[in-house]
């Protein structure tokens, strides 16, 4: 099985593949290259929203992932738009929209990547296939179960991609080298230190999901008007 982790960068997408054999690292910068690495890969952990609810303002998979994060960590879980907000061509209008339908306003975090959850929404919507193996994951609870229960410094901080690198490094030795090469190439501005070690994380897990299989958050998954599951995904 052919698996790859995918986290959103200002370039557009980085990708990591510890697939025994093929591992790699690939910068995607448009949609079409997009869609050929989901029509590539057999199962993709990608950090980012897909179900989305219509009239609710918070997902039970996020609330229930905020909880499992502790309160540390539980601003690093965002809630996306609702579907009506989905289309709004600005953010003032995503805004009106979300309050009329949840009485609560759209994060600026979540507006500024609607196009990624638009893209992505479309995508599985029209790809039946895509909708199996594109999945929803959240490195934060991936680095938690990674270091055994407990992520200890925030990734904000040097020390806290130290400590994720680490973690990696002990599980992917080619980690490192993903990581000097990434930057290397790569300014800090478009591909930032913190995407590199979270498309890692999901690129792990994806692996490792095919031998352990997968459980999620919630447990019954839940799916949206849509046909998307809204759920987060690990192993």
């Amino acid at each position: 099985m052919k698996t790859a982790g995918i986290d959103g960068c200002k370039l557009g997408w980085i990708l990591i593949s510890f697939t025994e054999g093929e591992e790699k690292y690939q910068i995607i910068e448009n949609d079409e290259n997009l869609i050929a690495v989901f029509e590539f890969y057999d199962r993709i952990f990608i950090d980012m929203p897909i179900g989305l609810e219509d009239e609710e303002y918070t997902r039970d998979c996020d609330r229930l992932l905020r909880k499992e994060l502790g309160a540390e960590y539980a601003p690093s879980v965002f809630s996306p738009p609702i579907r009506p907000a989905l289309d709004a061509p600005s953010y003032a209008e995503a805004n009106m929209t979300s309050f009329e339908w949840t009485e609560k306003k759209l994060s600026l975090q979540s507006w500024n990547i609607t196009p990624k959850i638009k893209l992505i929404d479309s995508l599985l919507r029209d790809n039946d296939d895509f909708k199996t193996k594109v999945l929803e994951s959240h490195p934060e609870l991936l680095f938690q179960k990674l270091n055994g229960g407990m992520i200890f410094q925030k990734k904000n901080l040097k020390k806290g991609i130290r400590h994720r690198l680490e973690l990696l490094r002990n599980q992917e030795p080619i980690a490192d080298d993903f990581f000097r090469e990434i930057k290397e190439e790569y300014r800090r501005s478009d591909v930032g230190e913190d995407d590199i070690v979270d498309a890692m994380a999901l690129a792990y897990y994806a692996k490792q999901s095919e031998q352990k299989g997968i459980k999620t958050i919630p447990a019954e998954v839940e799916h949206d008007s849509e046909g998307l599951p809204k759920a987060i995904h690990f192993v």
